[in-house]
């Protein structure tokens, strides 16, 4: 007899142990927030390592600058044209000027005009210097910029082949060190002032000619640019 009741002993308290064991994991199962069991395996390997630090998005600045211009100083970007598709560009304070975007940009030189002091856009003209007699009429429109003015120029294509010594002449004036080294399809990026000195720090301009060998593309150089801050009128 005492065999048989140790035995019956046995299975009483084995049934009991499995009653406390689900009833444990049932309270369990109510007490625990739902969770994909892929997240809980995640918390668990992620305990002992290392937090990923994620730098922050660097925040636009105008005209795509790396770093902001001081709130006294107007920012400005020019780029050149460079190939048959990369159209030039001119950007002021965060406004595009002249672009492909805008459809005021063509072979030739293009050229911006902005009052200083208020920093607002007067006039935009492109001119173009493969065909026809487009040096007239662009000498005169750098002329007519009033005084106070800021005026910039980029090329696009071909800047040179039409060009006559009257126009260079109105960009020399200006300050220009490269428009007489003007070549087939150079490109060309220049700031100018007109009534008033641009700071000595300031890139004015830059050149590229074209090379067979170090061409960036087919019979066109690459394109480049300049930017940077020029301080408004203190006034």
């Amino acid at each position: 007899m005492r065999p048989l009741a140790g035995g019956l002993l046995k299975v009483v308290f084995v049934v009991l142990a499995s009653l406390c064991a689900w009833y444990l994991g049932y309270l369990l199962a109510e007490l625990i927030p739902d969770a994909p069991l892929s997240s809980a395996a995640y918390s668990i390997r992620s305990i002992g390592e290392s937090p990923v630090l994620k730098a922050p998005v660097p925040k636009r600045q105008k005209c795509d600058h790396w770093t902001p211009c001081p709130s006294d100083t107007y920012a400005y970007r020019l780029l050149s044209g460079g190939g048959r598709n990369k159209y030039a560009k001119i950007c002021f304070e965060d406004n595009l000027l002249m672009g492909e975007q805008l459809g005021n940009v063509a072979r030739g030189i293009n050229i911006a005009i902005v009052n200083y002091v208020t920093g607002n856009v007067t006039a935009t003209r492109c001119f173009d210097m493969y065909e026809g007699d487009n040096s007239g009429p662009m000498t005169k429109f750098i002329q007519s910029a009033p005084p106070k003015s800021l005026l910039f120029m980029v090329t696009y294509d071909d800047g040179s082949t039409r060009l006559n010594n009257d126009a260079k002449n109105a960009i020399e004036a200006l300050g220009s060190k490269e428009i007489r080294n003007m070549k087939f399809r150079s490109s060309w990026v220049f700031i100018a002032a007109k009534g008033l000195e641009l700071p000595s720090k300031i890139q004015r301009e830059k050149i590229n000619h074209s090379d067979a060998k170090n061409n960036r593309y087919s019979g066109w150089p690459a394109e480049i640019q300049i930017e940077g801050c020029i301080p408004k009128d203190p006034s």
